[in-house]
């Protein structure tokens, strides 16, 4: 008798010093909220952030991903060179190195003035769809305009940007600034173009691809509602897409539209498309009409070998995810809580649990954190670019995971958002929202200006 008081005793001090607790604290983070890639996430907070391997990599691995590295960051040479490995740049490309576009393994932004180059932005070109949902190259300049070139070899043109200022306010009278952005595409060398839509995309960062591609498709059907038959108001729907490898329509996961299917076919057609470097996968030159690439030296055919090809995707698989930081702080609670509360969830899913990686079992099995559901979602005429690709329409984008956005101030220098930098910071990035994410833009603006905050503070721990 005395030992069962005893235990209802302890048990009652333990309840009431678990409730004392939080009345003191308040809000309370959840266990391990703060490890957004699982067992792959890394507590860095340094410019260097994105660019830590993943701590769970076996030693073979980690090995190629230091290998990786070097081929991901260091700039391929016009061929012939004494550099056979890195040789076959262009003729036609828009950077010299992945992190061209990926500086640090983060984000890249719209250029700073007019002509400069390699900063992580490009202009997509179609002039429609074929029957199965692929686009259909402009007749001159391909799916991409290309704003670089070899020694002797014109560029196809290049592109400015301005801005038109949009003015509005929140619920509270506070004025706010967008920039909506229009592209002047000029110096064209190859004839007239024949694109009747231009699609503006910056470099995505690179932390956690490999997990996302872990993510079970059954998983994304679960998630997906294309028909909205709960009647929410969000329609998610996965984008099949063409895979090159099998010749058969997969789950899109990877690049603004959902548009490739797997981190070897993604970093394969950046090969391709940024930097003129053939591969197995894509082993076809861009080449315009007025240049013979047969009379042009190359790197080999492909220029990249499979060898090769697999160390680069194995680090972009494999980049570890940088934890939150400020994660236990009241004001980042408040916002997470108002992040659920704005509908913000819907979208961009708080946590999802990986299935098994078919060649890196480090990234099977992890509870992560991505705020994503890697699905399409309607974002509404603002951000519209008339852009279809596979399932994906014109309005349509796919939510992109929201893991180390409060890292680029830090890694890249600059917080531009979106599809196409035109966002100076994360309020600018959700008053840009329309469509699917109307609702929650709207309860956005009616918030308190200290709520902003909290939600910003949450975003910015992210």
């Amino acid at each position: 008798m005395n030992r069962r008081f005893t235990f209802y005793c302890l048990l009652l001090v333990v309840v009431l010093l678990a409730r004392c607790t939080k009345d003191q604290s308040g809000l309370l983070a959840e266990p391990d909220e703060e490890r957004s890639g699982g067992e792959t996430t890394v507590l860095a907070t340094s410019a260097t952030a994105f660019g830590f391997q993943a701590p769970n990599l076996s030693a073979a691995d980690g090995l190629t991903f230091f290998t990786g590295n070097s081929l991901f960051n260091q700039n391929w040479v016009t061929a012939p060179a004494s550099t056979t490995a890195r040789d076959g740049l262009g003729p036609l490309f828009n950077a010299r190195s992945c992190s061209g576009c990926h500086f640090r393994d983060g984000r890249g932004r719209p250029p700073n003035v007019t002509g400069e180059t390699s900063h992580g932005l490009l202009l997509r070109l179609s002039q429609g769809n074929t029957l199965a949902g692929d686009i259909i190259p402009d007749v001159y300049y391909g799916s991409q305009l290309q704003d670089q070139s070899i020694l002797g070899v014109p560029t196809e043109g290049s592109f400015s940007i301005t801005y038109e200022a949009i003015v509005g306010a929140f619920t509270d009278g506070r004025e706010y600034e967008l920039l909506q952005p229009r592209y002047e595409i000029s110096d064209l060398t190859q004839g007239p173009m024949s694109a009747t839509h231009i699609s503006p995309r910056v470099a995505n960062h690179m932390v956690g691809m490999g997990l996302l591609e872990a993510i079970d498709e059954a998983t994304l059907l679960s998630l997906a509602d294309p028909d909205d038959r709960d009647h929410d108001g969000i329609s998610g729907e996965v984008n099949y897409v063409y895979d090159v490898e099998t010749g058969k329509y997969r789950a899109g996961r990877f690049g603004w539209k959902a548009n490739q299917p797997s981190v070897r076919q993604q970093v394969a057609s950046a090969f391709a498309g940024d930097l003129g470097i053939t591969s197995e996968l894509f082993p076809v030159q861009n080449c315009p009409p007025s240049i013979d690439c047969d009379d042009l030296p190359d790197g080999g055919r492909p220029e990249i070998s499979r060898e090769t090809l697999e160390k680069v995707v194995l680090y972009s698989s494999t980049l570890a995810v940088p934890g939150r930081r400020d994660w236990e702080e009241q004001p980042v609670l408040r916002g997470r809580d108002l992040f659920g509360e704005l509908g913000c969830q819907t979208c961009h899913r708080s946590q999802l649990t990986t299935g098994a990686h078919p060649s890196i079992p480090e990234l099977s099995g992890q509870t992560i954190r991505p705020y994503t559901d890697l699905l399409l979602h309607d974002m509404g005429d603002g951000l519209a670019d008339g852009f279809s690709e596979f399932r994906a329409d014109g309005r349509e984008w796919r939510t992109p995971p929201l893991w180390g956005i409060g890292l680029f101030a830090i890694v890249n220098g600059h917080t531009r958002y979106l599809h196409d930098g035109r966002a100076r910071d994360l309020s600018e990035a959700i008053l840009w929202h329309g469509g699917e994410a109307e609702q929650s833009r709207a309860a956005f603006t009616a918030l308190t200006e200290t709520q902003r905050a909290d939600l910003l503070a949450f975003l910015n721990s992210l």
